[in-house]
């Protein structure tokens, strides 16, 4: 992942803190040389390196330690901060009121990634309870428009364009009178690779003529220092609301881009960290430091827990807790795990987990879960509904239907007994974490 490295390295910086058994000036010194090459290595800047390692250092030596924490602590606290305020300090939100429609205008140079950040900025809002659609006004790039239609059908988002257009104004001009009704509209536009000042002309036109509520850059994050003077020449054209940086998870060179993108003072508002529709989350410096240090992010956590979340009624809640628990139940579980993404992703999210867990523990697990869930696709919805009936002849049929073995079936069967035990035992003893006294059931 893109900036796994730079993560893995800071925590290791960390981890020597937390083991020194005096933290001195000399360890202080050596983090701020650890925190220095982390950051040199994922393409940063080496003049805002060289500034947030000295303030770091300040900070961690001469300021006065606050009553209740120790030096370890306030050490840990400076560089999170510190990182955090580099990052651009507080999260800047795209606010959207109700009964008033929005209009965003991606811009950015050709291959940046505008065209998969418009769906995913709708999925985005939709996820959300908005009604979002999309115009495209890319009249240049052949497929565009086809492009942005075939991704969008997938969330049913609609879309408006025309393939043999050629004036992006009246596109746009047309689209908004389309979408008079939607909650969010953004406007996709043409991107140029080695005709930027065009680009740019064009993009001052739009902002003049739809006076959009939002210009939002969206930038390749692979292109690491780059990434400047890419939003400085957008930014002096016309003034940004917000960034969009895309690609996070395939370069080393993130960090680079996220770092000189926050020094143009526009915020970042989105990062897209995958290639899934669902792969954009809002950029909070806070949560972002957190996870890349291994202190975790559990709010975004419970975000993509409660997005995933399968609603089960209170009746078929009661048979599963009664053992009547059947393996399409498990199949739902098991899709709503995959919507919340690898579990690589997830575990970032968990305080001390984030680089503890070896990737091919990870990969086994994940290995498992999807061939347990194409096991149970291969199965007949009587099948499903009483695993009891799986006689070896059906076993090996299961196998063979879902390219997987005969032990892999009789694993999941195994698993899939011992749940619906646990669960049974779960209804009739008194748990804990529910109360005093309180059993499952509500007697």
């Amino acid at each position: 992942m893109a900036l796994e490295r730079l993560g893995s390295a800071l925590h290791e910086a960390l981890r020597k803190i937390f083991k020194a058994p005096v933290v001195d000036e000399v360890a202080i010194k050596e983090l701020v040389r650890d925190v220095q090459r982390a950051l040199l290595q994922a393409d940063v800047n080496v003049k805002l390196v060289l500034e947030i390692s000295k303030r770091i250092e300040e900070r961690a030596i001469t300021e006065k330690i606050p009553p209740g924490i120790s030096r370890r602590e306030h050490v840990i606290k400076v560089l999170y901060e510190e990182l955090t305020r580099f990052l651009g300090d507080k999260p800047a939100l795209v606010t959207i009121e109700p009964g008033k429609r929005k209009v965003i205008m991606l811009v950015g140079i050709q291959g940046s990634g505008k065209t998969t950040a418009a769906v995913k900025l709708a999925r985005y809002f939709q996820k959300r309870g908005l009604k979002p659609a999309i115009i495209c006004a890319d009249t240049y790039r052949p497929g565009a428009f086809d492009q942005l239609q075939q991704m969008a059908s997938r969330i049913n988002v609609p879309v408006y364009g025309s393939p043999e257009a050629r004036d992006p104004v009246k596109i746009a001009f047309e689209g908004l009178k389309r979408f008079s009704d939607r909650d969010l509209v953004i406007v996709d536009t043409a991107g140029r690779h080695k005709e930027e000042q065009e680009l740019i002309k064009e993009m001052k036109m739009l902002e003049k003529k739809l006076n959009p509520d939002e210009i939002m850059l969206v930038i390749d994050g692979t292109i690491g220092q780059q990434a400047l003077i890419q939003a400085k020449a957008f930014h002096e054209a016309t003034p940004l609301g917000s960034i969009l940086v895309t690609k996070l998870d395939g370069s080393a060179r993130g960090g680079g881009a996220l770092s000189a993108v926050a020094a143009t003072g526009a915020p970042i508002k989105f990062i897209s960290t995958g290639e899934k529709i669902d792969d954009l989350e809002n950029f909070i410096p806070s949560r972002f430091v957190g996870r890349l240090l291994g202190m975790g992010d559990l709010e975004t956590l419970l975000e993509k827990v409660h997005e995933a979340e399968v609603k089960v009624p209170e009746k078929k809640a009661k048979a599963m807790l009664s053992g009547k628990l059947t393996l399409t139940d498990v199949y739902e579980q098991f899709e709503a795990m995959k919507s919340m993404g690898p579990f690589k992703k997830l575990l970032k999210l968990l305080p001390g987990l984030s680089y503890n867990v070896p990737d091919e523990m990870l990969e086994m697990a994940e290995d498992k879960l999807e061939k347990w869930r194409v096991i149970i696709q291969s199965m007949t919805p009587k099948e499903r509904a009483d695993p009891k009936i799986l006689t070896a002849s059906r076993i090996r049929r299961i196998a063979h239907g879902s390219g997987t073995s005969e032990k892999d079936v009789k694993e999941l069967i195994k698993q899939y007994f011992m749940m619906r035990k646990v669960l049974k035992a779960f209804r009739r003893k008194k748990l804990p974490f529910l109360g005093k006294g309180l059993p499952l059931d509500g007697r």
